[in-house]
């Protein structure tokens, strides 16, 4: 299931509005005999391609995937029940039901009807946190939001002029960029925009196709190459986005995190003192210490090179 995880993560923020499955065939005598993960788009799905590169090797194979196989026939594809049981696995391990009512619990029926064997909930928080953006439109109607700061230790964005390149090294832009790889969209507020008409491409080797689309948190109208969102409450309204990266600025940050729609966070923080600048984030309304507590737990840090990366995920019921 981990390397099923693993492939998952090759096509996150390129499937929407699929989920980005991955799945695992592994044959009687251990060997590994089919790969697969959703395609951009979301089609075909982890489990077709995956049986497509087994052939008749996964009949009596265990076949691992993160999320439970769909039961229900597409316009673009097959149901994968269907290709599953004609294929004749022994065994199905599951990581996480889907929560499409299409399918919902019905995929596993289906091949447990047929005689295949099925295992349900193996590393299932995993899988959840893999496909969050899926899951989060599912239960919001939103994407999943990732904000990301990049700060001094003092908690600074910039200098009192606004200078703020770099605050963080190479490696950590780096891990910025292929941050941007991972979502459909990025987003800035209009006063970062005017100040530094970014681009918010990828520029990592390889992978400077997966830029993602541009958003601009505006009233107005938007620039050529970008598109225009009113405010926080217009983003279920965004189609084809189930990731969504905001980098900035501080009355961006403010926005999202006042109206409850962050739900990772990705704090950079450069070794370095700044003192009087720009703060990461404006007002957020608060009115006692209380109200702040209880909201983020800490997922990952790790050192990138001098930096340090800490990944905050919300804490919701």
């Amino acid at each position: 299931m981990g390397a099923a995880l693993a492939l998952a993560e090759r096509s996150r923020g390129r499937t929407a509005p699929n989920p980005n499955v991955g799945c695992i065939v592994v044959a009687a005598d251990g060997h590994v005999v089919g790969r697969g993960w959703t395609q951009a788009g979301g089609r075909p799905h982890a489990e077709a391609v995956a049986l497509a590169q087994a052939g008749g090797e996964a009949r009596g194979a265990t076949l691992y995937v993160t999320l439970e196989p769909c039961a229900h026939v597409s316009p673009r594809g097959p149901a994968c029940a269907d290709l599953i049981v004609a294929a004749r696995p022994e065994r199905v391990v599951v990581a996480l039901t889907d929560p499409d009512p299409r399918t919902d619990g019905a995929g596993i029926a289906q091949l447990r009807a047929a005689g295949i064997a099925v295992r349900e909930g193996v590393r299932t928080a995993e899988a959840r946190r893999s496909m969050a953006g899926f899951l989060t439109r599912r239960r919001f109607g939103r994407p999943h939001v990732t904000l990301k700061l990049a700060t001094s230790l003092d908690g600074r964005i910039a200098l009192p002029s606004g200078e703020s390149r770099w605050i963080t090294g190479p490696e950590a832009r780096a891990h910025a960029h292929l941050e941007r790889a991972r979502h459909e969209a990025i987003l800035v507020g209009r006063g970062t925009y005017d100040a530094d008409v970014p681009r918010l491409d990828v520029r990592l080797p390889g992978l400077e196709a997966r830029s993602p689309r541009r958003l601009l948190l505006t009233r107005g109208t938007a620039p050529e190459g970008w598109e225009a969102l009113a405010d926080v409450a217009a983003l279920g309204a965004v189609e084809g986005v189930d990731h969504l990266l905001v980098e900035g600025g501080a009355g961006a940050a403010a926005a999202f995190l006042a109206a409850d729609a962050v739900d990772r966070l990705l704090l950079y923080r450069a070794p370095i003192l700044v003192g009087a600048g720009q703060a990461a984030i404006g007002d957020l309304g608060l009115a006692d210490l209380g109200a702040a507590h209880g909201r983020w737990r800490l997922h990952d840090a790790r050192v990138l090179g001098s930096d340090r990366l800490e990944v905050y995920e919300r804490e919701r019921d």
